[in-house]
């Protein structure tokens, strides 16, 4: 076995992302050398913050909580010694119906909304479904179906129209409404808390302690760096760069499907395919800070018939105190769009002139003369769309090419996008990788 021979394997990792970075954590930790390319000029990926000059803490530019159930997460944290530095607040969610806000994040909570705006039958009918989803774990039968088709059936349609269907809209958008199976409603159930967390000092800071805890164990972490192939050679994997080329033992990519197709050219067409006929969703959020509160609550969904020209308002200073953030309100706009929707190509001041007439909705009392600065971020591949059947799509992440390896979002189906399965999937291809170069994985 190659642990025996003493030979030290290379291994290139595609991405700083948090899948990227907790590979390249167990991979070194097994006495592999690691170099990891990333091409933005910094680590963290779609869970990346911005910082403004009077902040203490950074902000993730597209909104970024955990959950209490994200154990892999919290494993990571744990080894890395650093589980003191984790908050756990119960913020609160609200959902738009009636022309108001209304509480909706808890089993009480629910109860509440149900028996105000319709009765007993639509409640045990609604409760039935929220227990049945929490308790099974059978999510291969619920794939079978839209969540559509399962929830109307089930939960009953004034519930449904009520409140899924209008999540559903607008997280996918009207055409992808008969397409999105039930496995993924049944995620969303299964693993959601009404407690929340996050890192002290916001996602940014932990992702730069656990780049800079690599870096002290000689991981290569090259920022501002595109791929621009992977090759495979007689002697191994090349990964090409527009700074020159390098070749390693083994290669994992945690870039999106697209980008994966593009650059590994020696993929058979059939997996190649697999890759571009996994669809997502893009996002758009427009941050906005305000010298004042906007409203009492943490997250606002908001259905798009009622005319909100955001899927979610998100009042990020009602989660994490504003003194973290020199006093600011802050303000989170996001949407899952399709990528030619015209969101896309809109500026930060065109945005802010279509989003911000909304605010009143909210407080009655917001003037846009509140409004202290404003960021927009936007990227192609935010939410994969998974349809019926879904797991039958699912590109293996070990490709046909040997060495080669690929493992995103997209692949940690059923469950929905979020850190704590980035983290799950990143070290699960890191042991893979392991065990085909005949190496031991690191304990735990």
């Amino acid at each position: 076995m190659a642990a025996s021979t003493g030979v030290i394997r290379r291994i290139a990792i595609v991405g700083a992302g948090v899948a990227g970075l907790a590979a390249a954590h167990d991979l070194q930790k097994a006495g592999c050398q690691v170099t990891v390319y990333e091409a933005a000029p910094q680590v963290g990926g779609l869970a990346a913050g911005f910082k403004a000059p009077h902040w203490d803490w950074t902000l993730e530019k597209f909104y970024h909580h955990w959950f209490a159930g994200d154990k892999d997460m919290f494993a990571l944290i744990g080894e890395l010694g650093w589980s003191d530095k984790v908050i756990f607040r119960r913020p609160w969610t609200v959902v738009y119906y009636k022309d108001k806000f209304q509480a909706l994040d808890s089993y009480v909570e629910a109860v509440k909304f149900t028996l105000r705006n319709f009765g007993l039958i639509d409640l045990v009918r609604f409760g039935g479904v929220g227990v049945y989803l929490k308790l099974t774990s059978n999510w291969k039968a619920l794939e079978k179906h839209t969540a559509d088709s399962w929830l109307r059936k089930w939960v009953g349609p004034r519930v449904y129209n009520a409140i899924w269907r209008p999540m559903l809209v607008g997280k996918f958008g009207e055409r992808n409404l008969e397409v999105v199976n039930a496995a993924w409603f049944w995620a969303r159930v299964k693993a959601r808390t009404t407690r929340l967390g996050s890192f002290e000092g916001g996602f940014q800071r932990f992702l730069d302690a656990l780049a800079d805890n690599l870096r002290g164990r000689n991981v290569d972490i090259r920022l501002d760096t595109a791929i621009t192939g992977i090759r495979r050679r007689d002697d191994g994997l090349t990964v090409e760069t527009d700074r020159g080329a390098e070749t390693y033992d083994a290669v994992i990519s945690t870039s999106s499907p697209a980008l994966m197709a593009k650059l590994a050219s020696d993929l058979p067409d059939s997996y190649s395919a697999a890759l571009r006929d996994l669809k997502s969703m893009g996002a758009v959020v427009l941050v906005v800070t305000l010298d004042r509160s906007l409203s009492p609550y943490y997250w606002h969904n908001l259905p798009k018939e009622a005319g909100f020209p955001f899927l979610a308002l998100v009042e990020h200073t009602n989660f994490m105190d504003r003194e973290h953030y020199g006093g600011d309100t802050i303000i989170y706009c996001g949407d899952y769009l399709e990528t030619d929707h015209e969101h896309f190509s809109l500026s930060k001041e065109q945005l802010l002139d279509k989003f911000l007439p909304a605010f009143k909705r909210f407080n009655a009392d917001f003037d846009r003369s509140w409004v202290k600065d404003a960021w927009l971020w936007k990227t192609a591949y935010a939410q994969p769309i998974p349809p019926v059947n879904h797991s039958t799509n699912i590109p293996p992440l070990r490709t046909p090419v040997p060495g080669l390896y690929f493992a995103s979002m997209s692949q940690v189906y059923p469950w929905d996008r979020g850190t704590n399965y980035a983290v799950e999937i990143g070290r699960r291809v890191a042991g893979m990788t392991l065990r085909d170069l005949g190496l031991n994985a690191p304990q735990r």
